[in-house]
Protein backbone atom coordinates (compact mmCIF):
# COMPACT_ATOMS: atom_id res chain seq x y z
CA UNK A 1 0.00 0.00 0.00
CA UNK A 2 1.15 3.97 -0.63
CA UNK A 3 1.50 6.32 2.34
CA UNK A 4 -1.55 7.82 0.99
CA UNK A 5 -3.86 4.83 1.34
CA UNK A 6 -2.14 3.69 5.08
CA UNK A 7 -2.70 7.15 6.47
CA UNK A 8 -6.36 7.04 4.36
CA UNK A 9 -6.91 3.12 6.45
CA UNK A 10 -5.78 4.25 9.99
CA UNK A 11 -8.47 7.29 9.46
CA UNK A 12 -11.24 5.03 8.46
CA UNK A 13 -9.94 2.61 11.50
CA UNK A 14 -10.13 5.47 13.88
CA UNK A 15 -13.76 6.67 12.44
CA UNK A 16 -14.89 3.03 12.74
CA UNK A 17 -13.93 3.25 16.54
CA UNK A 18 -15.43 6.10 17.17
CA UNK A 19 -18.78 5.32 15.70
CA UNK A 20 -18.45 1.77 17.21
CA UNK A 21 -20.05 3.91 20.05
CA UNK A 22 -21.41 7.07 18.67
CA UNK A 23 -23.39 5.05 15.48
CA UNK A 24 -24.16 8.02 13.95
CA UNK A 25 -22.29 7.50 10.52
CA UNK A 26 -22.10 3.48 10.42
CA UNK A 27 -18.81 3.46 9.68
CA UNK A 28 -18.06 1.18 12.08
CA UNK A 29 -20.93 -1.53 9.88
CA UNK A 30 -18.78 -4.09 7.82
CA UNK A 31 -20.66 -3.17 4.78
CA UNK A 32 -19.34 0.87 5.44
CA UNK A 33 -15.79 0.19 6.77
CA UNK A 34 -14.78 -2.57 4.34
CA UNK A 35 -15.55 -0.84 1.28
CA UNK A 36 -13.92 2.27 2.24
CA UNK A 37 -10.69 0.24 2.81
CA UNK A 38 -10.92 -0.90 -0.68
CA UNK A 39 -11.80 1.85 -2.47
CA UNK A 40 -8.63 3.67 -0.94
CA UNK A 41 -6.48 0.69 -1.56
CA UNK A 42 -7.70 -0.02 -5.20
CA UNK A 43 -9.71 -2.60 -4.40
CA UNK A 44 -13.37 -1.28 -4.27
CA UNK A 45 -15.20 -4.54 -5.93
CA UNK A 46 -13.49 -7.05 -3.52
CA UNK A 47 -13.85 -4.83 -0.22
CA UNK A 48 -17.69 -4.44 -1.53
CA UNK A 49 -18.07 -8.39 -1.20
CA UNK A 50 -16.01 -8.73 2.12
CA UNK A 51 -17.77 -5.70 3.84
CA UNK A 52 -21.63 -7.47 2.37
CA UNK A 53 -20.40 -11.12 3.58
CA UNK A 54 -19.40 -9.68 6.95
CA UNK A 55 -22.41 -7.77 6.99
CA UNK A 56 -24.90 -10.82 7.45
CA UNK A 57 -23.13 -12.30 9.64
CA UNK A 58 -22.94 -8.51 12.01
CA UNK A 59 -26.82 -8.36 11.60
CA UNK A 60 -26.99 -11.16 14.27
CA UNK A 61 -24.45 -9.30 16.95
CA UNK A 62 -26.20 -6.95 19.10
CA UNK A 63 -25.30 -5.80 22.60
CA UNK A 64 -27.93 -7.07 25.14
CA UNK A 65 -28.05 -6.11 28.72
CA UNK A 66 -24.47 -7.00 30.08
CA UNK A 67 -23.32 -8.87 27.67
CA UNK A 68 -21.82 -7.37 24.71
CA UNK A 69 -21.62 -8.50 21.01
CA UNK A 70 -18.21 -9.07 19.11
CA UNK A 71 -16.39 -6.24 18.10
CA UNK A 72 -17.85 -5.69 14.73
CA UNK A 73 -15.66 -2.50 13.74
CA UNK A 74 -11.84 -4.71 14.73
CA UNK A 75 -13.23 -6.97 12.44
CA UNK A 76 -14.32 -5.26 9.59
CA UNK A 77 -11.20 -3.23 9.40
CA UNK A 78 -8.89 -5.97 10.30
CA UNK A 79 -10.04 -8.45 7.94
CA UNK A 80 -10.23 -5.53 5.10
CA UNK A 81 -6.22 -4.80 5.80
CA UNK A 82 -5.33 -8.74 5.42
CA UNK A 83 -7.11 -9.34 2.16
CA UNK A 84 -5.57 -6.31 1.08
CA UNK A 85 -2.00 -7.46 2.25
CA UNK A 86 -2.51 -11.12 1.15
CA UNK A 87 -3.32 -10.05 -2.28
CA UNK A 88 -5.89 -12.86 -3.39
CA UNK A 89 -9.22 -11.36 -4.20
CA UNK A 90 -10.94 -14.04 -5.54
CA UNK A 91 -13.66 -16.07 -3.77
CA UNK A 92 -11.42 -17.98 -1.44
CA UNK A 93 -9.34 -15.06 -0.51
CA UNK A 94 -12.43 -12.97 0.87
CA UNK A 95 -13.63 -16.42 2.33
CA UNK A 96 -10.62 -16.58 4.31
CA UNK A 97 -10.65 -13.07 5.01
CA UNK A 98 -14.10 -13.39 6.36
CA UNK A 99 -13.46 -16.75 8.57
CA UNK A 100 -10.63 -14.60 10.18
CA UNK A 101 -13.07 -11.76 11.18
CA UNK A 102 -14.43 -14.25 13.40
CA UNK A 103 -11.49 -14.39 15.73
CA UNK A 104 -10.65 -11.47 15.40
CA UNK A 105 -13.78 -9.85 16.33
CA UNK A 106 -13.80 -11.71 20.03
CA UNK A 107 -10.35 -10.60 20.70
CA UNK A 108 -11.55 -7.18 20.04
CA UNK A 109 -13.68 -7.51 23.08
CA UNK A 110 -10.38 -7.79 25.37
CA UNK A 111 -10.11 -4.23 23.91
CA UNK A 112 -13.39 -2.98 24.41
CA UNK A 113 -12.96 -4.26 28.65
CA UNK A 114 -9.75 -1.83 28.67
CA UNK A 115 -11.03 1.25 27.22
CA UNK A 116 -14.31 1.01 28.93
CA UNK A 117 -13.19 -0.17 32.11
CA UNK A 118 -10.86 3.22 31.75
CA UNK A 119 -13.66 5.40 30.93
CA UNK A 120 -15.30 4.61 33.91
CA UNK A 121 -12.30 6.65 35.87
CA UNK A 122 -13.12 9.14 32.87
CA UNK A 123 -16.81 9.58 34.26
CA UNK A 124 -15.73 9.69 38.06
CA UNK A 125 -13.64 12.35 36.72
CA UNK A 126 -16.23 13.69 34.86
CA UNK A 127 -18.33 13.57 38.04
CA UNK A 128 -16.03 15.49 40.82
CA UNK A 129 -15.55 18.48 37.77
CA UNK A 130 -19.16 18.91 37.22
CA UNK A 131 -19.97 19.44 41.28
CA UNK A 132 -17.05 22.19 40.81
CA UNK A 133 -18.86 23.51 37.50
CA UNK A 134 -15.59 22.79 35.12
CA UNK A 135 -16.68 22.33 32.20
CA UNK A 136 -14.31 22.77 30.07
CA UNK A 137 -12.72 20.00 31.99
CA UNK A 138 -15.73 17.63 31.36
CA UNK A 139 -16.10 18.88 27.81
CA UNK A 140 -11.96 17.50 27.42
CA UNK A 141 -12.65 14.00 29.23
CA UNK A 142 -15.47 13.85 27.23
CA UNK A 143 -13.34 13.71 24.07
CA UNK A 144 -10.55 12.01 25.74
CA UNK A 145 -13.26 8.77 26.39
CA UNK A 146 -13.72 9.25 22.20
CA UNK A 147 -9.85 9.31 21.43
CA UNK A 148 -9.61 6.23 23.37
CA UNK A 149 -12.62 4.55 21.50
CA UNK A 150 -10.87 5.70 17.96
CA UNK A 151 -7.54 4.61 19.34
CA UNK A 152 -8.58 1.16 19.85
CA UNK A 153 -9.32 0.62 16.16
CA UNK A 154 -6.49 2.54 14.79
CA UNK A 155 -3.86 0.85 16.65
CA UNK A 156 -4.06 -2.65 15.88
CA UNK A 157 -4.86 -1.46 12.30
CA UNK A 158 -1.31 0.23 12.15
CA UNK A 159 -0.20 -2.93 13.31
CA UNK A 160 -0.81 -5.12 10.85
CA UNK A 161 -0.17 -2.83 8.14
CA UNK A 162 3.43 -2.33 9.60
CA UNK A 163 3.55 -6.48 9.31
CA UNK A 164 5.54 -6.79 6.09
CA UNK A 165 2.93 -8.05 2.47
CA UNK A 166 5.29 -10.52 1.62
CA UNK A 167 4.77 -12.25 5.29
CA UNK A 168 0.75 -12.21 5.22
CA UNK A 169 0.96 -13.98 2.16
CA UNK A 170 3.09 -16.55 2.98
CA UNK A 171 0.98 -17.32 6.22
CA UNK A 172 -1.97 -17.60 3.91
CA UNK A 173 -0.51 -19.50 1.48
CA UNK A 174 0.95 -21.70 3.67
CA UNK A 175 -2.16 -22.90 4.91
CA UNK A 176 -3.04 -26.33 3.57
CA UNK A 177 -5.87 -26.59 1.59
CA UNK A 178 -8.20 -28.51 4.28
CA UNK A 179 -8.04 -25.56 6.86
CA UNK A 180 -8.55 -22.78 3.59
CA UNK A 181 -11.48 -24.87 2.48
CA UNK A 182 -12.92 -25.58 6.15
CA UNK A 183 -12.45 -21.83 6.72
CA UNK A 184 -14.64 -20.67 3.73
CA UNK A 185 -16.86 -23.32 4.56
CA UNK A 186 -17.63 -21.88 8.06
CA UNK A 187 -17.11 -18.34 7.26
CA UNK A 188 -20.22 -19.45 4.54
CA UNK A 189 -22.00 -21.17 7.66
CA UNK A 190 -21.24 -17.90 9.65
CA UNK A 191 -23.36 -15.62 7.47
CA UNK A 192 -26.17 -18.48 7.48
CA UNK A 193 -26.56 -18.24 11.66
CA UNK A 194 -25.86 -14.49 11.38
CA UNK A 195 -29.14 -13.90 8.77
CA UNK A 196 -30.81 -17.02 10.69
CA UNK A 197 -30.57 -14.76 14.12
CA UNK A 198 -31.97 -11.83 13.05
CA UNK A 199 -35.26 -13.84 11.07
CA UNK A 200 -35.58 -15.51 14.54
CA UNK A 201 -36.27 -12.25 16.37
CA UNK A 202 -38.23 -10.37 13.57
CA UNK A 203 -40.16 -13.90 12.63
CA UNK A 204 -43.73 -12.71 13.33
CA UNK A 205 -47.58 -14.04 11.81
CA UNK A 206 -47.09 -10.49 10.24
CA UNK A 207 -43.86 -11.19 8.33
CA UNK A 208 -43.53 -14.91 7.71
CA UNK A 209 -45.98 -14.18 4.03
CA UNK A 210 -44.04 -11.17 3.00
CA UNK A 211 -40.70 -13.71 3.72
CA UNK A 212 -41.85 -16.39 1.96
CA UNK A 213 -43.03 -14.19 -1.50
CA UNK A 214 -38.98 -12.92 -1.18
CA UNK A 215 -38.04 -16.26 -0.83
CA UNK A 216 -39.63 -17.61 -3.94
CA UNK A 217 -39.10 -14.50 -6.03
CA UNK A 218 -35.45 -14.97 -5.01
CA UNK A 219 -35.26 -19.15 -5.11
CA UNK A 220 -36.98 -19.08 -9.04
CA UNK A 221 -36.60 -15.98 -10.73
CA UNK A 222 -32.98 -14.08 -11.66
CA UNK A 223 -34.11 -10.61 -10.41
CA UNK A 224 -31.20 -8.86 -8.84
CA UNK A 225 -30.77 -7.77 -5.21
CA UNK A 226 -31.87 -4.10 -6.54
CA UNK A 227 -34.83 -5.52 -8.30
CA UNK A 228 -35.62 -7.50 -5.10
CA UNK A 229 -35.07 -4.59 -3.39
CA UNK A 230 -37.54 -2.77 -5.51
CA UNK A 231 -40.19 -4.90 -4.71
CA UNK A 232 -39.84 -5.45 -1.27
CA UNK A 233 -40.17 -1.26 -0.77
CA UNK A 234 -43.00 -1.74 -3.30
CA UNK A 235 -44.78 -4.55 -1.36
CA UNK A 236 -44.16 -2.75 1.74
CA UNK A 237 -45.82 0.84 0.44
CA UNK A 238 -49.09 -1.31 -0.51
CA UNK A 239 -49.55 -2.36 2.75
CA UNK A 240 -49.24 0.53 4.45
CA UNK A 241 -51.60 2.17 2.40
CA UNK A 242 -54.10 -0.71 2.48
CA UNK A 243 -53.72 -0.52 6.08
CA UNK A 244 -54.73 3.17 5.91
CA UNK A 245 -57.79 2.80 3.61
CA UNK A 246 -59.34 -0.32 5.14
CA UNK A 247 -58.85 1.69 8.58
CA UNK A 248 -62.28 4.09 6.84
CA UNK A 249 -64.47 1.58 6.99
CA UNK A 250 -63.52 -1.39 8.97
CA UNK A 251 -65.41 -0.68 11.81
CA UNK A 252 -68.11 0.24 10.56
CA UNK A 253 -69.05 -2.55 8.29
CA UNK A 254 -68.04 -4.86 11.13
CA UNK A 255 -65.10 -6.22 8.67
CA UNK A 256 -62.51 -8.47 10.06
CA UNK A 257 -62.64 -10.97 12.74
CA UNK A 258 -61.73 -8.96 15.62
CA UNK A 259 -63.62 -6.28 14.49
CA UNK A 260 -60.88 -4.30 14.25
CA UNK A 261 -60.53 -1.14 11.86
CA UNK A 262 -57.52 -2.71 9.92
CA UNK A 263 -58.94 -5.79 6.98
CA UNK A 264 -55.36 -6.45 6.18
CA UNK A 265 -53.79 -6.92 9.91
CA UNK A 266 -57.05 -8.82 10.58
CA UNK A 267 -55.96 -11.64 8.03
CA UNK A 268 -52.86 -11.54 8.81
CA UNK A 269 -53.78 -12.09 12.58
CA UNK A 270 -55.65 -14.97 11.60
CA UNK A 271 -53.16 -16.43 9.36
Amino acid sequence: MSTIAIILVVIIAFFAGLEGILDQFQIHQPLVSATLIGLVTGHLTAGIILGGTLQMIALGWANIGAAVAPDVALASVASSIIMVKGGDFSGTGISVAVATAIPLAVAGLFLTMVVRTIAVGLTHGADAAAKEGKFRTIGTLHLFGLLLQGLRIAIPAAILIAVPAAAVKSALTSMPEWLTGGMAIGGGMVVAVGYALVINMMATREVWPFFAIGFALAAVSQLTLIALGAIGVAIALIYINLSKMGGNGGGSNGGGSNGGNDPVGDILNEY
